[in-house]
């Protein structure tokens, strides 16, 4: 078979057609720059050269899009990165009536991310691979604009809550547009909703399904790879599985399904096979490398993409990740500052 492009490899895996190499992808955050978007921009760059993914993902500080509404993003780093916010903009019922649409033109937040799209726009590092920004899901922002009190407010205060769900998926339906309008080739689509630990199968139902596929269908014309990545453990799976898009992407290893039962039950590709927690950052490149060669094995290497359940640790040892990279015979180039 003729070597493909990165784009035409992950379209055919979407379609469950043959390729020439398996394709895969990683992303992290990137704490020390992430709130500058030439910072992010160079540091995402940096990386992508060095690992050679077959799509890029623009992997935000995770603040950026519940800024605008008032939430302040705090200084501790957990683990995988990224910074909770030090104080929710919703701490009475009456704050979500405060929840309006905003431009994302000009809003704090979303503004400095479509500046760090239009930065990678023109970038040759990118080569031939897809480029697809992060937004996460309407219920999951409420969350993070109100905290522990969501499911309290989701009873007691419905109507405020859905007014507010409106307003975040016309804002995120105005960003998706304009990014793809950019170039941008899809959207990473992060739901932290859709999973038992966070919400009953109920109220995911009613304050989150329709939200998603909302705005999933807004972007179905437009996006060529739209990946629904499910954050978290307990996850509703079917619900994710006949939402639309192209790629599933979660936590195989640890949350499940497994990489094969998930490949039995979702149109396009799986993203996933590797835990970026026991075998990426603790484990050895052997450990890696077996792992990679079972999720083939799962799926016979048709309509998979390698790579984590979510966003590699920062202290993820260079060796592992590269060892994957090899033997699914990628790109790898030695960077300053990023090889070990």
């Amino acid at each position: 078979m003729k070597q493909m492009s990165r784009r035409e490899r992950v379209l055919a895996a979407v379609a469950r057609q043959p390729v020439d190499r398996v394709p895969y992808a990683v992303w992290r955050h990137f704490p020390a720059v992430d709130r500058s978007p030439a910072g992010l921009v160079q540091a995402t760059l940096r990386f992508h050269e060095r690992y050679g993914s077959d799509f890029l993902k623009l992997t935000p500080r995770g603040g950026y899009a519940v800024e605008a509404w008032g939430c302040v993003e705090g200084e501790a780093l957990r683990e995988d990165g990224h910074r909770p916010c030090a104080r929710c903009a919703v701490r009475g019922a009456e704050d979500w009536k405060t929840i309006r649409p905003l431009d994302p033109m000009s809003a704090p937040g979303y503004a400095e991310q479509m500046e760090a799209i239009v930065r990678l726009g023109f970038d040759r590092r990118i080569g031939d691979a897809p480029v697809l920004p992060t937004l996460f899901s309407p219920l999951s922002l409420a969350r993070k604009l109100s905290g522990d009190r969501l499911p309290q407010d989701l009873r007691a205060h419905p109507d405020l809550v859905t007014g507010a769900l409106e307003a975040i998926t016309e804002t995120l339906i105005k960003f998706a547009d304009l990014a793809l309008t950019e170039g941008v080739s899809g959207i990473f689509y992060s739901i932290q909703a859709a999973s038992l630990s966070a919400n009953t199968e109920e109220d995911y139902a009613r304050f989150g399904e329709p939200y998603d596929r909302r705005f999933l269908e807004s972007i179905r014309a437009k996006s060529v790879l739209t990946i629904v990545h499910g954050h978290g453990d307990r996850l509703l799976f079917d619900r994710l599985a006949h939402l639309p898009g192209h790629a599933w992407n979660w936590d195989d290893r640890t949350a499940g399904p497994s990489l094969k039962d998930g490949h039995a039950r979702v149109p396009g590709a799986v993203l996933g096979g590797l835990d970026q927690w026991r075998t990426l950052r603790d484990g050895t490149p052997e450990q890696a490398v077996a792992e990679a060669k079972n999720a083939i094995a799962q799926t016979g290497g048709v309509g998979v993409i390698l790579g984590p359940g979510c966003v590699l640790p920062s202290n993820t040892p260079d060796a592992n990740v590269a060892a994957v990279v090899q033997t699914l015979g990628g790109p790898l180039r030695k960077i300053p500052g990023v090889t070990a």
